[in-house]
């Protein structure tokens, strides 16, 4: 029996993301996620208020994964670049397991008339790429920070589009695709500001990143 809160709600987000799997995310309610967990809906009422915070719990998993990674020792020996590609395929590898129940919860949010989803989702992304930023150790002020963000918002989101439609294995197709976003990104960076900045760290051998494996 579990007792932990923390226990009960990732039991709740594995609960209804397996109920998906079976059905569909639209499909999913609280009051079978009750049923299904011999819980009562008061007891989900207390971990989720209503079932986008659902997605954010499922979303939140990814953002542990990608912050993990970033304290491995080796992380900090990549250059910048390398950092940004192994964060983000982290996030996105955190996801995999369930790539077609997340495609169904990013397809949902995206239905006309549900701006009150929308917006949330919106701050969500942001959120999401400043632990990005945080975990590459990028330091950036003031107009470059903001191109920056405005640029690293830009590579996520095609990544993560590119990503839910990506049938290669183990995502290949999307980090090459997510590799050449970056270089383009910073070969512009340098353009326009030049290479002065330490935007590289010593990477004697580059490192694929590690797919990481999402607690069930």
């Amino acid at each position: 029996m579990m007792t932990d809160n923390h226990d009960v709600r990732d039991a709740i987000v594995d609960t209804a993301i397996e109920m998906a799997e079976y059905s569909s995310w639209e499909s999913v309610r609280f009051y079978d996620v009750a049923v299904e967990m011999k819980i009562s809906l008061n007891d989900i009422r207390f971990h989720f208020r209503e079932k986008e915070d659902l997605v954010d719990a499922w979303f939140d998993r990814a953002d542990s994964a990608m912050l993990k990674l970033s304290e491995d020792a080796e992380f900090l020996v990549l250059t910048h670049q390398e950092r940004l590609h192994h964060l983000i395929m982290a996030w996105l590898n955190a996801l995999s397991i369930h790539r077609n129940v997340t495609r169904q919860m990013i397809g949902a949010k995206l239905e006309p008339g549900h701006i009150h989803i929308q917006v949330p989702a919106i701050m969500r992304v942001s959120r999401t790429v400043q632990w990005v930023r945080e975990a590459a150790q990028r330091d950036a002020t003031y107009v470059r920070r903001a191109l920056e963000e405005t640029a690293l918002t830009t590579i996520y989101l095609a990544t993560f589009v590119y990503w839910m439609d990506d049938a290669s294995n183990d995502s290949q197709n999307t980090r090459d695709f997510l590799r050449h976003k970056l270089q383009l990104a910073e070969t512009l960076d340098h353009a326009v500001y030049g290479s002065q900045q330490a935007s590289t760290g010593p990477s004697p051998n580059h490192i694929e990143p590690e797919a990481t494996k999402p607690n069930r």
